[in-house]
């Protein structure tokens, strides 16, 4: 399975602080450097693409310094650009992510992973518990009802490509979580004091929390450092 970071938007939430959204550091490093890490450190990942556009000048450079694949997008649309980047790219599955979770780690893309079935399922979205979310101390600016309780976008999924390509209505399973560490997107300056608090003091990598307790047994989806083989999609 392939990965593609998204990172060719405007970040106009961030305002105008001179740095380009991706490029914002946690500790010395670059979020969409985090990001890059978490996931390329997966043995589940193939290869990891990065789309930019003329909105991320710096982070094009940034990437391709480091030796990170990019795609140049028009960074007009997400669509726009998720659908010029799979055209770049031949796996048959692609786990999108967004540049913006510097708290992401290896461990929770490997429970996403584990989590989806090739063939059965078409796509598969992680979401995040609302209370956690908000326990961050972070205002979800858009939640959906599911089982009874709300759920908000982590901004992490996994897409049938030639699906995508051709249009087709991809029919999604929910991956019910109340991870930290998918909980904290980076849109504003308060969001980035935010996570680098979290982070932790003199760069050490932040502890991920979990509460799996206050997730009915129906919805406990992940276990945290379960493993399982490679699976090969």
């Amino acid at each position: 399975m392939d990965a593609l970071i998204n990172a060719g938007g405007k970040g106009t939430r961030m305002g105008r602080c001179g740095i380009e959204k991706p490029m914002q550091e946690i500790y010395g490093i670059p979020t969409v450097r985090r990001v890059a890490d978490a996931i390329r450190s997966s043995d589940y990942i193939d290869e990891i693409h990065v789309s930019v556009s003329s909105n991320t000048p710096e982070t094009e450079k940034y990437l391709q310094s480091i030796g990170i694949d990019t795609i140049l997008t028009s960074g007009e649309s997400f669509m726009d650009d998720l659908h010029t980047s799979f055209e770049q790219i031949n796996s048959e599955y692609i786990l999108t992510c967004p540049s913006d979770l510097p708290l992401l780690s290896t461990d929770a893309i490997n429970s996403f992973i584990e989590f989806f079935e090739p063939g059965t399922m078409q796509s598969a979205i992680a979401v995040v518990d609302e209370e956690t979310v908000r326990s961050a101390g972070i205002t979800p600016s858009y939640t959906r009802e599911d089982g009874g309780k709300n759920w908000v976008l982590s901004g992490i999924c996994i897409m049938n490509r030639e699906k995508t390509l051709n249009g087709e209505y991809l029919e999604e399973v929910l991956y019910k979580t109340n991870r930290l560490d998918l909980s904290v997107n980076v849109n504003t300056r308060s969001e980035l004091s935010l996570a680098r608090i979290l982070f932790g003091k003199e760069g050490k990598k932040f502890q991920v929390r979990f509460f799996l307790p206050e997730i009915p047994e129906a919805d406990r989806l992940i276990m945290p450092g379960s493993g399982s083989a490679r699976l090969k999609i």
